[in-house]
Parts: C-alpha cells; structure tokens; sequence
C-alpha cells in the first residue's frame, strides 16, 4: 500500500487561519500495553492515509499531522474540492469500513481499533510543535469528551463513532446536505469561559471496492508511518 507522504513544512504565522479539524483517539488506549500500543498507531496511520487516499484528499490540501499519543489530529487547507460534506459523507464511511476490513480480519483482540472521531471548524495558529488555538481546543475537549467516550463504548455495531461542533452541526447536519442520518445531542463540554455544544452520530459503512486490501491482513508487515508532525 502507498503511504500518504506529509509535506515537510507546515503553515506557521501569528495570524489565525481558517481549518478543517478532525481529531482522532483511540478507545481503551491506556489499558493497552506500549508494545501494542506503537503496533495500533502505525495501523492507525495507515488506515487514515488510506481513507484520504480513496477519498481524493491530497497532501497538498492537508496540513501535517500532528499527533496525540492515542490518536492525531488532522488540519485541511480550505480549497473548494474538499468540503465538509466530504469528509461526513466519505472519509469518515471509508474509514469506518477500513476499520471493520481490519477488526473482522485481525485475530489478536488487543489490535483492533475503535475510534472515537471529531469534526469542527475554526481559527488555528501554527508554529515548529503544531497547532494550537481556541478552535483546536474546541475539538480536543470534543473529542476527549465523557458522552463521547461512552457513546462509542455503548456501540456494538461500527467501530468508529463521530461528534460534530455546532457549527459543524448547524451549517452542514441541520440544512440536509447529507440527506436523513440520526444526531443525537452530546451535550454541553466546558472550553474556556463558554460551554460548546455537540453531537454524536454513527456514520454507515462505504462499500469499498473488492481489489482495496489492507497489507498486515496478508501476512504482511505494514511499511513505515505516515509521516507526521511533532505534537506540542
């Protein structure tokens, strides 16, 4: 499988700029060990560089990643050919179906991935550790979020379960871009002085075309990492 190859630098200003953030984590990351751990995140970043692969995402359109130990966030450039609706309705099916391709076939419990996954919008700054910024916060807190955590525990059927901001949720879920699709409140998350709103769903499976394969399912070793940036 080709990797998805980062550009070497990354947008660093004082001034904010405007990105697509979608963050990532892991489920029951800190009752893995370290060897299993290294083992997740190179599937992880594999599976993710497919997903923008068979999505259209070039790396061009994306800033490098900068990782969490349990997972990574993802900043998109804002270009015309990658809107949001994009990564609601493909990236984030694709990537679920990665995800059961990888768990159905993975016989060790300990390597299967289930992700908790967010997506929001907003004003970044960027210097030589990564991105920062109320906007990431935003995302983080998302992400990291009590509702969010149990709602993925909660969920048998997909392995991956997605929060939106609400903005994300009022500019895209609400105006039916993506036609009927379930959102259930998450509540209110504490950022800063203001309390942000979100909401989960559980995105449905891509079918994904029968020659895509995920090389570790073979017998085979996944090839080096994705390339990221260094986390702050």
């Amino acid at each position: 499988m080709r990797t998805v190859r980062r550009q070497p630098g990354m947008y660093m200003s004082a001034e904010p700029v405007y990105r697509l953030i979608v963050g990532v984590g892991i489920e029951d990351w800190t009752k893995r060990t370290n060897p299993v751990k290294g083992v997740l995140r190179d599937y992880l970043y594999h599976l993710i560089g497919q997903a923008l692969q068979l999505t259209g995402i070039a790396e061009g359109q994306l800033e490098p990643f900068t990782h969490r130990s349990d997972g990574v966030l993802i900043l998109i450039r804002p270009h015309d050919d990658v809107p949001k609706t994009l990564i609601l309705g493909r990236l984030l099916p694709v990537l679920t179906a990665l995800l059961m391709t990888h768990n159905e076939a993975m016989p060790r419990l300990d390597l299967h991935l289930r992700l908790r996954v967010v997506v929001h919008a907003g004003e970044v700054h960027g210097d030589e550790h990564g991105f920062y910024g109320d906007d990431v916060d935003t995302a983080c807190r998302l992400l990291d979020s009590p509702g969010l955590r149990r709602t993925l525990r909660d969920e048998t059927a997909s392995p991956l379960v997605l929060a939106v901001s609400e903005e994300i949720y009022h500019g895209i879920v609400e105006q039916d871009y993506l036609g009927a699709g379930a959102y259930q409140p998450l509540g209110r998350i504490p950022v800063g002085n203001r309390r942000r709103r979100g909401w989960t769903h559980v995105p449905a499976a891509a079918k994904l075309d029968e020659h895509i394969a995920i090389p570790w399912l073979k017998n085979q070793e996944p090839s080096s990492p994705v390339e990221i940036a260094s986390a702050s």
